[in-house]
């Protein structure tokens, strides 16, 4: 499975459960579960923390097995930054990993390790969002 997907199916209580975190953090304006397509769970970053002309979200997919896919995406005036932490059966690196931006190219994708517990990885992921966010006002 190369594509992202994992083989097992969503945890719809995990990403409740993200949702209200996540719906109760100053940094986060909405977190909605998206029903369309494929099931996800949907965060948009509240604008206040970004420079003017950009605002960024999460995608955010929790399957029952512990893999998850999290999409993190900023929109600038002249283009896309994108990163994404992954863990799922791939052809192009181990089943944890890390597509760094700005692309988030599976060319690019460096093997990693990730906590199991989705609040532990929650966790890491924000502290690199909140980094990011300091050196876009630098």
């Amino acid at each position: 499975m190369g594509d992202g997907a994992s083989p097992g199916p969503i945890d719809r209580p995990v990403l409740e459960h993200m949702r209200s975190r996540f719906a109760g953090s100053r940094m986060v304006d909405a977190a909605a579960i998206v029903e369309k397509e494929k099931l996800h769970l949907r965060v948009e970053m509240a604008d206040k923390y970004y420079p003017v002309g950009v605002s960024a979200r999460f995608e955010i997919r929790w399957y029952q097995n512990e893999d998850f896919n999290f999409h993190y995406q900023e929109i600038h005036q002249d283009g896309v930054w994108k990163c994404r932490w992954d863990r799922h059966p791939n052809t192009h690196n181990s089943r944890g990993h890390f597509h760094p931006p700005p692309t988030a190219s599976r060319i690019d994708a460096e093997d990693a390790q990730w906590p199991i517990d989705h609040r532990d990885v929650c966790q890491i992921i924000l502290e690199y969002v909140r980094k990011r966010i300091e050196g876009l006002w630098d």
